[in-house]
């Protein structure tokens, strides 16, 4: 793990000291003790991170003038320096979060390394121009130029790779990054300072600093930020369009969501598809934005579902983090615990039949909640229109498929999702017809190369794919 107490900020290239001497100290998730500190970053850190992050931008021969292959090479060099540190990064990230060690090695410790060499590949050969027959009888020339100093906002459940959605793609444009983790996890980001500072890009090219949600507002509204990206809540989300909308500045959304596990009634309700139906619904212990937490069953074999579904939580191991034998870890703090305990609460009031969990464990210290499921639950109720972000499922009844698709779509959000058939073409038609960014068969796996995102309130913009570097390009059009 980083040294636990940390002074500086990487501003500049360099480490330099903060403008105030407050901290921001993290508490292990499983153990409530003192994990570290960090410095709590101000409105005049964040002017100097912007400071910074421009002038590398606006330098003639900088980071944004680098031939396309040059900055891919950079972008390898920092995912090298990124893979050294991957057992230091994953430990630390679970340790913080709760997140489980074996998820974390792939989704905090893989996933940014291959992100940042996926698009160094994409760019490699790229002119960032096109000629196009005009209409006018003479070509036009159309440029993809970088959008310039950009403002990446993300939020505690998987620091590392959200962090990555944003400046792999970023860099690769040709943009310059002030990057603003979360208080809940910000001993990772020390750690990915170090090795931005290793693969030696451009001072400025990207400055951390940690701080909390007005500082945050500082950095989106600041005049020299030229484009925001942000993950996390749609509370959050809609209060960032505002300011972007007002400043006509480019924003990409990545926001909550409440998706649906569609359970036909031909699906084989066996153990082959316990392992991927968790990954679907409670992966990072239900702390993950995309999780099927709407169960919608067919009536025809509901109570086989639910007992099916119960099963299968009530059989999860919950534990430390840091074991690779846990399956279910921690709230990621005690906010989040007494949060997830109130919607748990507030199911019970509504009518729901709890049938598993919904307690905490025997143990005293950690920020725990049993993974939980209700029964009897209506798509009305608030378990089953708010977005919870723990462990808790709720299996809603359906009559027949157009029914199945009728729940599915009746939701404010719109991100992820899923279908569970033996019959790939059914599962396909009725995948076809949810109202969602992206939806899994039999499963439900992001997948790298493309792009992910949601519709509603669930967000705007794509992250993934060749879709991505679109968030970080302007359009110049040259008439010849």
């Amino acid at each position: 793990m980083v040294n636990p107490h940390h002074e500086s900020l990487f501003i500049g290239g360099r480490w330099v000291t903060p403008a105030s001497a407050e901290k921001i100290t993290v508490l292990g998730s499983s153990t409530e003790d003192v994990l570290g500190s960090v410095p709590a970053g101000t409105e005049k850190d964040i002017d100097a991170a912007v400071d910074a992050a421009r002038a590398a931008f606006d330098d003639p021969h900088g980071w944004a003038a680098w031939q396309p292959a040059r900055r891919a090479d950079a972008l390898r060099r920092l995912a090298d320096a990124l893979e050294r540190r991957k057992e230091a990064v994953t430990r630390t990230v679970s340790a913080q979060n709760g997140m489980t060690i074996t998820l974390s090695e792939q989704v905090e410790g893989v996933l940014p390394t291959t992100l940042l060499r996926y698009y160094a590949d994409l760019i490699r050969d790229d002119t960032g121009e096109d000629i196009r027959d005009g209409m006018l009888g003479a070509p036009v020339h159309v440029r993809r130029e970088p959008l310039g100093v950009v403002a990446a906002i993300v939020p505690w459940n998987a620091p590392q790779l959200l962090s990555a959605t944003k400046y792999a793609p970023g860099l690769a444009a040709g943009c310059t990054f002030v990057l603003k983790p979360s208080p809940e996890t910000v001993l990772d980001a020390v750690l990915f300072a170090e090795a931005v500072e290793e693969a030696d890009l451009p001072p400025g090219v990207i400055n951390i600093v940690p701080a909390g949600r007005e500082v945050g507002a500082y950095l989106v509204s600041h005049p020299d930020v030229d484009k925001v990206a942000f993950t996390g809540s749609t509370a959050a989300g809609r209060q960032i369009a505002a300011t972007c909308g007002s400043l006509l500045r480019p924003v990409t959304l990545e926001l909550g969501g409440k998706s649906a596990a569609v359970i036909l009634d031909d699906v084989d309700l066996g153990t082959a598809i316990a392992e991927p139906f968790f990954h679907a619904t409670l992966l990072a212990n239900g702390q993950a934005c995309f999780a099927s937490t709407r169960v919608l069953a067919p009536r025809s074999r509901y109570d086989e579902v639910v007992d099916a579904v119960s099963s299968l939580v009530g059989g999860l191991t919950v534990g430390d983090p840091l074991d690779p034998g846990t399956q279910i870890g921690p709230m990621a703090g005690a906010r989040q615990r007494d949060r997830v305990e109130g919607y748990i609460e507030k199911g019970k009031a509504e009518g729901a039949r709890l049938v598993v969990g919904g307690t905490r464990p025997a143990s005293e210290k950690g920020f725990y909640v049993t993974p939980t499921v209700f029964a009897d639950v209506d798509n009305s109720q608030t378990i089953a229109r708010e977005e919870i972000f723990g462990p808790v499922l709720s299996v809603i009844a359906y009559t027949d498929e157009d029914d199945a698709v009728r729940i599915a779509n009746d939701s404010e959000y719109g991100l992820g999702g899923s279908v569970w058939t033996d019959n790939d073409e059914r599962g396909m038609r009725v995948a076809r017809r949810i109202h969602t960014g992206t939806i899994g068969l039999n499963h439900y796996t992001v997948d790298p190369a493309a792009p992910f995102g949601g519709v509603k309130a669930s967000g705007l913009g794509r992250e993934f794919g060749p879709e991505a570097l679109r968030n970080y390009q302007q359009i110049k059009s040259i008439y010849r």
